[in-house]
């Protein structure tokens, strides 16, 4: 696996004040935004806001207790064959994978493991999104909310 951070996703209760929070409070400016998700365009890496169950949801956990703590880090690879791959190399590592790589409702493949500590880790193929020769993502140009 690259040493790379691509996607921050946290999981939020209410996406309206958490974007205002980010976008008026803070000044952020949206690099893309849907109804259900929100993008900042960072330094190398794209912060997302998203619904606190469902993002649970998609990586297979329960919302509530120790199983989830509101964020997922993400590690965008560049093919879908890869999402298996980094999984695979994440659990030879001592991770365990907490759902297999598998198409995505939003048009990708991915799937997620928790580190030791149970840090939530989604490794995603987005054909969408573009991977420089670096490993850095970025939203794709004039795809704002």
């Amino acid at each position: 696996m690259e040493q790379r951070l691509s996607v921050i996703t946290l999981g939020v209760a209410d996406l309206s004040r958490s974007r205002a929070f980010y976008e008026t409070g803070l000044g952020w400016t949206v690099g893309q935004a849907e109804a259900q998700v929100v993008f900042f365009q960072l330094n190398g890496l794209i912060l997302a806001l998203y619904p606190r169950d469902e993002l649970a949801n998609d990586a297979g956990v329960s919302a509530e207790g120790s199983g989830f703590a509101g964020i997922a880090l993400a590690h965008n690879v560049r093919r879908r064959e890869e999402v298996d791959a980094v999984l695979a190399e994440a659990e030879r590592a001592g991770g365990r994978i907490v759902k297999p790589g598998q198409a995505a409702f939003w048009g990708g493949y991915s799937g997620y493991f928790a580190d030791p500590d149970a840090h939530l880790w989604e490794v995603a193929h987005n054909p969408f999104w573009e991977l420089d020769t670096a490993g850095n993502v970025s939203l794709a140009p004039g795809s704002d909310g």
